[in-house]
Order: C-alpha cells, then sequence, then structure tokens
C-alpha cells in the first residue's frame, strides 16, 4: 500500500508550541501526532509514503527514519500554495501506480481501512459536523459522490471531508490537479485538493463514500486537549489505576492517563485525562485534563486544561496554561 502525507504547514494556531517544532510531532496521548497516524497505516502493511514538508522537515525526516522501516520518501514543499499543490508534488512517484492513500499530516482516525484499500473506486472518509462551512463538502445520491466543494458559504449538507481519501486513479487526479495549477484554478487563493477531486468527477471519474469511527483534530490547543482525553479513554493501558499507584506510591492516579515511564511523579493528584511526557517532573501538584512536554517541570501547581511544552517550568499556583517549550513561568 502507497501513502502520501502532506505535513508542511506551520501550525500557526498552535503557537506557541510549533515555534519550536513541527505540528505533526506534537505529542498527544503519549505520542506524536505523525504516530497514531503512522501506525495506523504500518497495520494496514504500508510499504511505501511519501511525506511533504517544509516547516522543520528535517526534524520529521529524522523522526520518521529513526521509527519506522517502510520506504519513506520527502519532499520540500518551498512555497505554500495549497494543499492541491502539494500533492502534486508527489507526481513522480505515484503517478503510476494502481492506488494511493492520502492522508492529511494532522488527521488522527480510527477506522477500518482495509475494506476501502479494496475498492476499484476513489473513496473520500465524511463525518457530519455542526459547521460544515469550515471544511470542504460533499454531495451524495444514494452513496455515490456527485459534487465536491470546499468551504462554501452555505453548505448544502453537512457531510464533511476529514481528511483521508483513496484515490484509485492516482493518474487522473495529477492531470487534474496540473491543470487547476497550469490554469490558475483556485479557491480562496490556494490550489484546492478538493478542486482536483471535483475535475475528477467532472471527467467521469467514480467517488464513494466511507465512515469513520473516530476522527480527532489537533489543530488547536482546546481540540489538542479533547483529542487527547478521546484517545486515552479509549486506550486500555491508561486505565491501570493498580500499576499507576505502585509505581507513584504517594501520589493519586485517576485514569485515563498516561505517564511515560522516564517521568516523575511524586505527591501530586494525576487525572483524569493527563498525558505526561517523557522526563517530565511533577511533584506537589493537582493535574488534570492537561497535556505536560517532555522535561517539564511542574511544582506546587493546580494545573487544568493547559498544554506545557517541552522543557518548560511552572511553579506555585492554579492556572489554566498554554505555555511553549523551553519557558519558565513562575507566579510570585
Amino acid at each position: 500500500m502507497k501513502a502520501i502525507i502532506p505535513a508542511a504547514g506551520l501550525g500557526t494556531r498552535l503557537r506557541p508550541h510549533t515555534f519550536s517544532a513541527p505540528k505533526p510531532l506534537l505529542e498527544v496521548a503519549g505520542k506524536p501526532i505523525l504516530a497514531h497516524i503512522l501506525d495506523e497505516l504500518v497495520s494496514l502493511d504500508a510499504d511505501e509514503v511519501t511525506f511533504i514538508v517544509h516547516y522543520f522537515g528535517d526534524a520529521i525526516e529524522k523522526w520518521v527514519r529513526d521509527n519506522y522501516k517502510f520506504k519513506a520518501n520527502f519532499i520540500d514543499q518551498k512555497e505554500m500554495r495549497g494543499l492541491g499543490h502539494a500533492i502534486s508534488l508527489a507526481k513522480p512517484i505515484h503517478k503510476d501506480h494502481e492506488s494511493v492513500l492520502i492522508i492529511l499530516g494532522d488527521t488522527i482516525f480510527s477506522a477500518n481501512l482495509a475494506p476501502v484499500l479494496k475498492l476499484k473506486e476513489n473513496a473520500i472518509a465524511v463525518k457530519e459536523v455542526d459547521d460544515p462551512r469550515r471544511f470542504g463538502i460533499v454531495e451524495l445520491k444514494g452513496d455515490v459522490v456527485t459534487r465536491l466543494i470546499e468551504k462554501p458559504e452555505n453548505p448544502p449538507t453537512n457531510l464533511a471531508i476529514v481528511g483521508i481519501y483513496h484515490i484509485a486513479q492516482p493518474a487522473l487526479l495529477f492531470d487534474c490537479l496540473d491543470y487547476n495549477i497550469n490554469n490558475n484554478v483556485t479557491t480562496r487563493g490556494e490550489f484546492q485538493l478538493t478542486d482536483a477531486l471535483q475535475r475528477m468527477l467532472d471527467r467521469g471519474a467514480p467517488f464513494r463514500t466511507f465512515g469513520i469511527n473516530g476522527w480527532f483534530d489537533c489543530g488547536k490547543p482546546e481540540t489538542m486537549l479533547e483529542t487527547n482525553r478521546a484517545l486515552l479513554e479509549k486506550s486500555p493501558s491508561s486505565k491501570q489505576k493498580d500499576f499507576f499507584e505502585q509505581r507513584y506510591p504517594g501520589s493519586l492516579i485517576k485514569p485515563p492517563v498516561f505517564i511515560a515511564k522516564s517521568a516523575i511523579v511524586k505527591d501530586s493528584i494525576i487525572g483524569p485525562y493527563v498525558s505526561i511526557s517523557e522526563d517530565a517532573n511533577v511533584e506537589g501538584s493537582i493535574v488534570r485534563n492537561s497535556i505536560v512536554g517532555k522535561s517539564a517541570q511542574v511544582q506546587d501547581m493546580l494545573l487544568e486544561n493547559s498544554l506545557i511544552g517541552d522543557n518548560a517550568k511552572v511553579e506555585d499556583n492554579y492556572l489554566q496554561l498554554n505555555v511553549g517549550d523551553s519557558s519558565i513561568i513562575k507566579i510570585e
């Protein structure tokens, strides 16, 4: 199985955390966003994955090569011209393949994709949403796609495209992307993948939709915390209360939580819905619904609904915080 993962974005809505790391490598529920995606692909026997990168592209490449054995290609998207442009850069690698799976680099999902990969038609993952104006949307006749629209002002349906695409005709997709780029066909000033898929439809390519069990957004601090909560709920290892109490005597652990083996937790109440990364140190604190980064220090805090970056230090108060890497916060 072949896949393309666009992961070149700046992650501006997750600043200050993305000042020092790319969004795909930010951790949620104990591992990077990208690891959640790639572990799903490994379970599907992916043998080649192409990453479209730019911002911290070298860090993404090193992390992938250090942790996965499949063939990995890396292409630098030097200009941010939209998702369609990003995918078009993979043409030399994937245009002659029988099919390719496209997954956005910040789309954590839970779905059985094995049947989808056997389809002879193109297929798009969709989910009903409350505000479809933020997404590309699909119109259907039965289970057949009749129209695709990128972020419409007046959406005709609430079926949102959620960032997983099975392309059964890669050569046609790349032809349609080339046409849009060569003829400057843009939406909101960018070359959109949705517009290229619509051109495929116009040229007679069949499209179906498929549902997914879970779709988790990591685009903003609040959605990162929601995703952390949902993933911890799904993980059996996050609920081993007796195990946590034996490992951290003197602390009260309220599952579900993730605590890295190298983290230190003393005299604290942790959870529910807390992830604590490698080499973090939490002492004398109450922490709930939060993510604590690698080598961060949390001391004498009551912390809730917070993201604490790698190497950050916070102490002495009750707060809701969004603290970037290597910050020091001390409340007098």
